[in-house]
């Protein structure tokens, strides 16, 4: 058969060069005898070069030492004028091929002149590559060493220099596993010669090759004096997409060397960012002061205060300085920026340009008209109208959060509140929603909860001071009325007058590190007399006021608090909450998170797992760290095995697998009438060993959400999850689903939703129903919105569902379209850390609803308001006035290495501004009258104008 015979004619022999050589040789001798009839395989100008070079290899061959030298050049030239075009193949490097063992020979026994040695042994480096392995251990970059003064690698063409730079990151990271000193001789050439190759890359639009090749032989920082104004920006942008598939300690030194590119050339905007994502204080301040214009400062305060940086950060001294000091060394310009006292203003002005001021009722929500017979007809029925009333509460505070003027709450009579259509609980909720309704608006909205905070009853005031903290979220004010009027309440005896200042106080101060705060709120934590619930609370607050600080004195304070505590305490459900509270310290801090881990793995005690759990995934939060990944998906299949051996004895079967299924329906730890002390205990025990793996699998969409390619692989590892899990892992996974995509609604995960919304297990049902709405929350999904509706009819006998149902539908509609709950911003650059401790909290008390959201603890649903901001887009002028122009609305690109100046939205729209922006939109200038200062347009943005507009208008 023919293809066997040409397999066999290829087959290499003992000496693979030699018979390649004579086939060469004759295939040319008979170009020479027949010239006229190959012309179209080798034509004259081909035979005159051939002849040409193996001239000059004769040359090389004879004993005159003069001869060497113009032969050499001569073929230096030859292959330069070449490799020169990247259109063909060089005809050079083909016809010196069939020499190549005999040039290597030649140049071993060399006996010409240092200087025409090195040029020999520029020309094999280039020959080299014509060979896919190496001869006689010779390689492109052995013989470029070799030589004293090569040639600039730029002159010997692209695919020189490519190839060059692939040998030389191996050679680097081959002598680094060896032991080799970074500054060793050796290691030290070859980091030169990186550079040198790093330079002729960027100024040929290989950017990419260029940081690959640094990043290869760890000499990153160069990056930074060999960029220059007309590529810096490829290199950044490629330098922190990559930063997510790296691991420590390089992705950290990758976010240092583009902040220092971009600071560098002055593009501030971009590099607080790296600065913030860095999370170092240090560097924060200096970019805050480093632009001399005052506009630009206050477009960088307006990124400040959007990502909720303490404000103790950017004085000299952090530790011994506080809020207040910082805000009275600025200019009155940038207090009001940084203290995001005029967010209000801009949101309420928002609202009326799209026409959306008006209040919503909560008929316009549910809209019962369109729903199944079956759910109009329920009321009648006798469901707990105390349930439908309590829904009603937190629907109508999310969908008109913000704008102050409800018809439940804000815009009604004294006696008239919907507060007095609730019990106890439910008064505390109805109360606090207040807080929600006047969100930002700290003047108009201190008025009305401080009327409520004198009310007879307690659950009112507790709500009204729970509503004192909603209010102030991410607002800091000269009054700081938040822990003047918080602080007394802490040494209440009331417990829900107690609850409702610990929770306010975190909700008023989330991110601000106040150290008056932590004087208030420490000592609970360590108070032994403490109920569980309130010393939790106490620990998850100040987790909230220091997230991602990595602070000692509360780590620590809340470790031995662990390790005194009775261990029947311990297993109290409330206990998660002080897990979680350590967790938020680390939140972001990835290594920074080891010492305490290790102190965990010594505590022995279920919660001690559970803390470690939350302190590994909130310190890799966004990451996209495929190992934590792997771990948490460990700890899910760990436990099933131990189950295995557990039901090995035939008795003991039953009474496993009757908890495992009671777990789902009673999660706050009762049993079945009719158990024993010691199967309570046991059982008790057992949801503890349950819960981690909760915990495992929201971790799972912790580490994955900062990063799209992480987070849909991720789809299918929940898929296999709620296949194979078991009841606390299944009931997980919906709160997974609806953390990687918040306030992000795709229809693949509207799907899977929607199907496992009609699960047999209702507890995975509700879960189902709250992921919908966290995946539509603030986006008016009209196709979600219709869902919810067909879910209220389907479960319109089951409260506790109806319930979740409610709060879904309250949530697609939350601010009428106007907020988003998505914690990540700035082209989806950065992670708002309290915006996911705030998801992460709601998360966990979903996980067991019917111990928490479905019982008495539903105030719980407000720490989603920590993650609520605006989703507008507005244009300011200098003088920090709202300003209208032109812009175009689209789905965001990735432009990553792509070539020229691509496009950075496709299908976009013209629009007046202010305008509205989902997760995935961006925004670009229509027209080049204004030039912005920042350089992703969401939020807020100042302008000014284009000096050269008027010229440009002129000329046309």
């Amino acid at each position: 058969m023919p293809i066997k015979e040409e397999a066999t004619i290829v087959v290499p022999s003992e000496d693979p060069v030699k018979p390649k050589k004579e086939q060469e040789k004759e295939k040319l001798a008979d170009g020479k005898d027949d010239n006229k009839g190959e012309g179209e395989e080798l034509s004259e100008e081909d035979l005159q070069l051939r002849n040409e070079l193996e001239m000059l290899v004769e040359r090389l061959r004879e004993s005159d030492h003069s001869l060497y030298k113009p032969a050499l050049e001569t073929m230096r030239s030859l292959i330069r004028t070449a490799t020169s075009s990247m259109t063909s193949v060089p005809k050079p490097l083909k016809f010196l091929r069939p020499y190549y063992p005999e040039l290597q020979e030649l140049y071993e026994k060399f006996e010409g002149s240092v200087e025409d040695k090195g040029l020999f042994a520029d020309i094999l480096s280039v020959l080299s590559m014509t060979y896919s392995t190496p001869l006689a251990g010779q390689t492109t970059l052995s013989y470029r060493l070799d030589s004293p003064h090569p040639s600039p690698p730029g002159d010997w063409g692209h695919e020189y220099v490519l190839h060059l730079a692939s040998e030389l990151g191996a050679e680097y990271s081959a002598r680094a596993d060896k032991g080799d000193s970074a500054s060793s001789p050796e290691m030290q050439k070859l980091s030169d010669l990186a550079e040198e190759c790093a330079k002729w890359f960027l100024g040929h639009n290989a950017e990419a090759d260029a940081v690959d090749l640094l990043s290869e032989c760890e000499c990153v920082p160069k990056l930074v004096d060999l960029v220059d104004s007309v590529n810096y920006a490829r290199v950044g942008r490629y330098m922190v997409s990559c930063v997510s598939l790296l691991i420590p300690p390089d992705d950290i030194a990758f976010l240092r060397t583009a902040h220092d590119i971009y600071l560098k050339q002055s593009r501030f905007p971009e590099a607080i960012a790296l600065a913030i994502r860095l999370n170092d204080p240090a560097v924060i301040r200096h970019d805050f002061n480093a632009p001399a214009n005052p506009h630009m400062r206050q477009q960088l305060a307006f990124i400040i205060a959007r990502s909720q940086i303490p404000l103790v950060w950017l004085a000299e001294n952090p530790e011994e300085a506080t809020t207040d000091d910082v805000l009275t060394s600025l200019p009155e310009d940038l207090v009001a920026c940084l203290t995001n006292t005029t967010l209000s203003n801009h949101f309420k002005t928002f609202g009326k340009e799209l026409g959306v001021t008006e209040p919503r009722t909560l008929e316009d929500i549910y809209k019962s008209h369109l729903e199944p017979s079956s759910a109009r007809s329920v009321p009648a029925q006798g469901v707990d109208s105390a349930r439908q009333n309590l829904a009603g509460t937190f629907v109508n505070a999310f969908v008109n959060v913000g704008f102050g003027n409800d018809k439940m709450m804000s815009d009604v009579e004294d006696g008239q509140s919907w507060i007095y259509k609730n019990k106890e609980h439910g008064m505390m909720s109805a109360a606090a929603s207040l807080g929600v309704s006047m969100l930002w608006d700290t003047e108009v909205g201190l008025g009305h909860i401080d009327k409520h905070t004198y009310s007879s009853e307690e659950y009112i005031k507790a709500g009204a001071f729970m509503a004192m903290g909603i209010l102030h979220t991410g607002v800091r004010t000269e009054i700081d009325a938040p822990i003047a009027l918080l602080t007394e309440q802490i040494e209440s005896k009331s417990v829900p007058l107690k609850t409702g200042a610990i929770v306010g106080l975190g909700f008023a101060y989330a991110s601000t590190h106040r150290n008056d705060v932590l004087a208030i709120l420490l000592p609970l934590v360590a108070d032994e007399t403490l109920s569980m619930s309130l010393a939790a609370l106490a620990a998850l607050s100040l987790g909230f006021v220091f997230v991602g600080s990595c602070n000692g004195e509360i780590a620590g304070t809340i470790l031995q608090t662990m390790m005194e505590r009775d261990p029947a305490q311990l297993t109290d459900k409330w206990s998660r909450f002080m897990a979680l509270g350590l967790a938020f310290l680390y939140l972001g801090r990835q290594e920074a998170a080891d010492a305490t881990i290790e102190t965990l793995r010594a505590i022995d005690h279920p919660l001690a797992k559970q803390a470690q759990i939350l302190v590994d995934i909130c310190a890799f939060a966004g990451t996209s760290n495929v190992l934590k990944v792997q771990q948490m998906l460990h700890y899910c299949t760990d436990h099933i095995t131990k189950e295995d051996k557990k039901d090995e004895p035939a008795e003991q079967a039953p009474a496993e697998g009757s908890s495992s299924q009671a777990n789902g329906a009673s999660g706050s730890g009762t049993q079945a009438d009719g158990t024993t002390t010691e199967e309570k205990k046991e059982d008790e025990k057992k949801d503890d060993d349950d819960t981690f793996q909760a915990f495992a699998v929201l971790g799972i969409a912790v580490v994955a959400m900062g990063e799209d390619v992480g987070a849909e692989m991720s789809l299918r590892t929940f898929n296999h999850l709620m296949h194979y899990g078991e009841p606390i892992i299944r009931r997980a996974v919906p709160l997974a689903l609806g953390l990687l995509s918040t306030s992000n609604p795709q229809l693949p995960l509207l799907d899977i939703l929607s199907k496992y919304s009609h699960d047999s297990d209702l507890d995975v049902a509700a879960n189902s129903i709250f992921a919908m709405g966290l995946i539509g929350a603030g986006t008016n999904n009209a196709r979600l919105a219709q869902m919810l509706r067909q879910l209220a009819g389907y479960y319109g006998k089951e409260p506790d569902c109806l319930f979740v149902t409610r709060v879904a539908q309250g949530l697609v509609n939350a601010g009428k379209g106007t907020v988003t709950l998505n914690p990540f911003y700035q082209d989806r650059v950065l992670m708002n850390l309290p915006a996911v401790a705030g998801l992460l909290a709601t998360l966990m008390a979903f996980i067991d609803a019917k111990a928490f959201i479905l019982d008495k603890s539903h105030w719980m649903l407000y720490y989603l308001v920590t993650a609520m901001y605006p989703r507008f887009f507005i244009t300011l002028d200098e003088e920090l006035n709202p300003l209208p122009i032109t812009v175009r609305v689209g789905q965001a690109v990735d432009v990553v290495g792509q070539a020229g100046k691509p496009r950075t939205i496709s299908g976009f729209q013209t629009y007046q501004t202010p305008v509205r922006l989902a997760t995935t939109e961006r925004a670009e200038l229509a027209t080049e009258q204004f030039i912005p200062f920042a350089t992703v347009l969401e939020g807020l943005v100042i302008l000014e104008k284009n000096p050269g507009w008027e010229d440009e208008k002129m000329d046309i």
